[in-house]
């Protein structure tokens, strides 16, 4: 029989590979109304939690990624590819593939 025992995991993205975690759902307006939770759509904006070392070209130099761990950016609607870690749900998406960053 085995036995299953929880793990704390961290997560080192590779190549140019950012892991974020999403801000949490709005769930009231801003005129004071609450929304049921299941008709919220997930925010586009997330804060970067880990930076993979970057990407290398046909030359085999490497590019530094331009985020850092702590910026706020701007995501697509949909894309990037979920992982859970200790219950929290992160998403690790490409570095082109985020719009933009928060000042």
């Amino acid at each position: 029989m085995f036995r299953t025992t929880t793990l704390c995991r961290s997560l080192a993205p590779l190549a140019d590979r950012i892991l974020v975690r999403r801000a949490a759902k709005e769930v009231q307006t801003a005129g004071g109304l609450y929304l049921p939770t299941d008709k919220v759509k997930n925010p586009n904006e997330a804060e970067v939690i880990a930076v993979g070392p970057g990407m290398r070209d046909v030359t085999g130099n490497q590019h530094a990624p331009t985020l850092k761990v702590g910026d706020k950016v701007l995501l697509p609607e949909y894309g990037g590819t979920s992982v859970k870690i200790d219950e929290e749900e992160y998403f690790l998406f490409r570095e082109d593939d985020i719009l933009g960053k928060f000042d």
